[in-house]
């Protein structure tokens, strides 16, 4: 990576972690600009980042330094590791599914249409 980047102070908030997986949102103060998926293969650690933001180049540079940083390093640090493999996507959330019930499933169901 670009020894240049510029330094980033994201917030990175996770939502799911298993033995070899971790998920975290990233946030910007109070705008969500994407979210990390991190996959621990052994010696290597794979990541998709999915942009919802266009970043610079360097300050995207600086956002996967931070993940490095404060996630994956925990995780096994660049000495001991072979790759950090991340791929980057830019796209937007369109919706979510879930097979919980909500809020919907309390409303009465009106039977006239």
């Amino acid at each position: 990576m670009n020894e240049d980047r510029v330094p980033t102070n994201y917030k990175l908030i996770r939502l799911v972690r298993t033995q070899s997986s971790e998920v975290y949102l990233i946030w910007d103060e109070d705008r969500r600009i994407g979210q990390i998926d991190l996959h621990y293969a052994h010696d290597t650690i794979h990541g998709t980042l999915l942009l919802e933001v266009d970043l610079p180049i360097d300050q995207e540079e600086g956002l996967i330094a931070q993940i490095d940083d404060d996630i994956a390093q925990s995780y096994l640090p660049n000495f001991d590791r072979e790759d950090f493999l991340i791929t980057v996507f830019r796209g937007e959330e369109i919706s979510n599914y879930t097979d919980t019930s909500g809020a919907a499933d309390d409303e009465p169901f009106d039977d006239e249409d």
